[in-house]
């Protein structure tokens, strides 16, 4: 009896402890969370933000910047650290060498998710400072109204039949997706994971022949050919073409070699105006139905294995991912080698002025 009297405090008591941990979640519904750098055509962050906003009718979400590149969210941070109005980020989503480099300059604080334990421990910092969120393999958006020779490679871009055709999505100094693409670039070039010089050498010859346009390529300009040939995430691409409809006809290459993927990050601001609601938009991210919104913008989700593993993932979503077999994932510690080296560099190197 004694036992059994026992065995019932020891579950009440459970109960309770389970109580008071869920209690401590996040709790605001209500008032603004701020993000920054999160194009409705990236993703599928429109949809993202539509499902949170139907979730949490009474929260108002501010949409800082949408084409800021990972660089231009540290630097509102760090601009806005004393302000507590909507332009001081509450979240950001930043290329996978940001993470680290944000919380050594202390500006992001801890959170982890329910969902913690299923995001592998290799795309995560382990005090929850930082989480992977994504992936893709980085593509090139081919007008083919414009430009009918599709090239499949990326020594294909430097035929000058490509002059004045080819733009990188981002400024090499700032722009992750930019610097990553020049990273890639060295792959197919005789580099490698730990020497992204020849990206930088491939990229001064494509500016040298005429082919680079100094303009930051977005899914407009590809489908007005102002610029035929842009290089970008897959998810990116194909989200592009499901918004031309047919007009113009545009294809998406995953290159033979220098297949490279990237992966971004989440964090919270370490001087976030909207903390609770943070949590809580960090929380819808990495739910199932945060990571399967994601999946719709071509996307692969982090916790894409553990989803699979359960089978939650509808067939239809998986159908629609491209082939990129053989795509390399760079440490961290070689994304920020390469990273130093591209953004330093670069001016010298290339000499392209990429900008708006």
């Amino acid at each position: 009896m004694r036992t059994k009297k026992f065995a019932y405090h020891v579950l009440a008591l459970f109960v309770v402890c389970a109580t008071l941990l869920s209690a401590c979640g996040p709790k605001a519904a209500s008032g603004q969370l701020n993000v920054i750098a999160l194009p409705h055509d990236w993703c599928n962050y429109g949809g993202v933000i539509e499902a949170f906003k139907a979730k949490y009718p009474d929260i108002t979400v501010n949409e800082l910047n949408p084409d800021a590149g990972s660089a231009d969210e540290i630097e509102a941070i760090k601009a806005n650290k004393d302000n507590k109005g909507p332009q001081a980020p509450d979240v950001i989503d930043v290329g996978f060498a940001f993470g680290s480099s944000s919380k050594a300059e202390g500006l992001i604080q801890p959170y982890k998710v329910a969902t913690w334990d299923s995001i592998p421990d290799d795309a995560k910092d382990a005090e929850g400072y930082w989480y992977g969120d994504y992936y893709g393999v980085l593509s090139f958006l081919v007008n083919t109204d414009v430009q009918p020779e599709v090239p499949q490679d990326w020594a294909d871009l430097l035929d000058p039949k490509y002059n004045g055709q080819v733009a990188l999505s981002g400024d090499p100094r700032a722009s992750n997706q930019a610097i990553q693409s020049v990273y890639a670039s060295a792959l197919a070039n005789g580099g490698s994971l730990d020497d992204a010089q020849a990206g930088l050498d491939y990229f001064a010859e494509l500016n040298a022949a005429g082919n680079l346009i100094p303009l930051i390529a977005n899914n407009g300009l590809v489908a007005t050919g102002e610029i035929p040939v842009r290089i970008t995430w897959d998810y990116n691409a194909l989200a592009a073409i499901d918004s031309f409809e047919g007009n113009p006809k545009a294809t998406v290459v995953i290159p033979k070699s220098g297949r490279f993927a990237g992966v971004y990050v989440q964090a919270i601001s370490a001087y976030a105006p909207n903390l609770e609601n943070a949590k809580l938009w960090m929380e819808f991210l990495y739910s199932d139905e945060g990571q399967l919104l994601w999946m719709e913008g071509y996307c692969h989700p982090i916790r894409e294995a553990d989803m699979r593993a359960r089978g939650v993932i509808p067939q239809e979503l998986l159908d629609k991912l491209p082939d990129v077999s053989g795509a390399v994932f760079p440490t961290l510690d070689q994304l920020n080698a390469a990273k130093e080296l591209i953004t330093t560099n670069w001016d010298s190197a290339v000499g392209a002025d990429i900008s708006d």
